[in-house]
């Protein structure tokens, strides 16, 4: 089995990535984001999802070049520090953990809303302690265990579109009808969204343990976004056909009202338990993600070079997973899944944005440049146009994290000096 010098093996191959990037997507956003979306937008939210889209596979695009060009954990931790500099990869890095802490807290928290709303904080620990053991057992259980989830969540929605579209009671009428709360909304629905496209990183952050990358990340990462996309125009569109927006907008549990109002509460149970597993299977990508990114950025030492270990037997970054799993469980255990990924959300297009002007960088010529640079402002115009609190928490602990380099840069200097 090929090994990189670090001690990570390459086992994934091409399917195994992009269900990687699936497990992410699919859980991430299907029974969560509509409603907030459609809050949001009103009737603007498939113009919000095909603005996500557009930004999201911009964003794929660049990641896959530069994976292919770099071809090593910590995606655009890694991306920025080759191309743009050491700060420019410190704060994707810094984005990426961050924003991602609070993504597994927010799956965490969707696990235990599900499964046992009365405990939904206690689940939720419960469910970051369990599928940290999962991912320090190594990756290729966990790439079994994702690939089972994803077809059991795939199945589930399957479901919820043909009882939507079968059941008589979708309104083809109710695509456009509704009030609309203007660009403003559908950039804040295209923002909140983009939420549930961000899973495609995972494949990236994989890039020691994948065969053969500069050929398999570039093809897995649009593939899995394509599919993702399939699957959510499906089922907004006829979750929407049946609520309409109003009723989309005010759904606690989108998915399970939409099969209700459409003649079959039968099948509420089986999306409810759909619902956790694809959390699960989100936690459980999310997770892997966030450990390889720091443990690329303790290899670096802007975290604790404790965290750069690789298991001897499992070949996995275990102190860094474990450490993720503890920091994750903290959150996870006290905050609000709403306020998380808004400010999840927010961190995410700060790394995307930080991807794309690396990949502006590859290549001088104005077509290859055109890609990144419209990824890069749709990073910019979705991040501001995010709740305003969101803004204001991401960009405060973003400053945290920058006044972290800047501390550490001068007392390197002194002690250099």
């Amino acid at each position: 089995m090929t090994r990189t010098d670090a001690g990570l093996r390459r086992r994934l191959g091409l399917w195994d990535a992009v269900v990687v990037g699936l497990g992410s997507m699919v859980g991430a956003g299907v029974f969560a984001a509509p409603g907030p979306a459609a809050r949001a937008a009103g009737s603007g939210l498939l113009a919000g999802l095909a603005l996500a889209a557009v930004v999201a596979y911009c964003n794929a695009l660049s990641s896959a070049r530069l994976a292919a060009r770099h071809p090593a954990s910590g995606g655009t931790y890694v991306y920025g520090r080759e191309r743009l500099g050491a700060f420019w990869g410190y704060l994707a890095g810094w984005a990426f953990v961050v924003g991602k802490t609070a993504s597994c807290a927010a799956m965490a928290l969707t696990v235990g809303a599900y499964v046992w709303p009365g405990q939904a904080h206690a689940v939720a620990v419960a469910a970051v302690v369990a599928l940290t053991a999962v991912n320090y057992g190594g990756i290729q259980k966990s790439a079994w265990l994702t690939r089972i989830i994803v077809a059991v969540v795939l199945a589930v929605l399957a479901a919820v579109v043909v009882v939507c579209l079968a059941s008589g009671r979708a309104d083809a009428g109710r695509l456009g009808a509704g009030p609309s709360a203007g660009p403003g909304g559908v950039l804040q629905a295209a923002g909140l969204l983009f939420f549930a496209f961000a899973g495609y990183a995972r494949i990236a952050t994989l890039g020691e343990e994948v065969r053969d990358p500069a050929r398999t990340i570039p093809r897995a990462v649009p593939l899995a976004l394509g599919i993702a996309l399939v699957v959510y125009a499906a089922v907004a569109a006829s979750v929407l056909g049946v609520l309409g927006a109003d009723r989309l907008g005010h759904a606690a549990a989108p998915l399970a009202d939409a099969v209700r109002a459409a003649g079959a509460p039968g099948l509420v149970p089986v999306v409810r338990a759909g619902a956790a597993v694809a959390a699960l299977g989100s936690l459980l990508a999310l997770i892997l993600g966030v450990s390889r990114t720091t443990l690329a950025m303790a290899r670096d030492g802007h975290l604790p070079g404790a965290l750069a270990a690789v298991h001897p037997r499992f070949r996995v970054p275990h102190r860094a997973e474990a450490a993720v799993g503890a920091v994750v469980a903290v959150p996870a255990a006290t905050v609000d899944v709403r306020g998380a990924i808004g400010f999840s959300s927010f961190g995410v297009l700060v790394y995307y944005a930080v991807a794309n002007a690396s990949a502006w960088t590859l290549s001088a010529a104005p077509r290859a440049r055109l890609v990144p640079a419209v990824g890069l402002l749709g990073c910019a115009a979705l991040a501001f146009a995010l709740p305003p609190v969101s803004v204001a928490v991401g960009a405060g602990v973003l400053a945290l994290g920058v006044a972290v380099y800047g501390v550490r840069r001068w007392w390197a200097g002194r002690r250099g000096a």
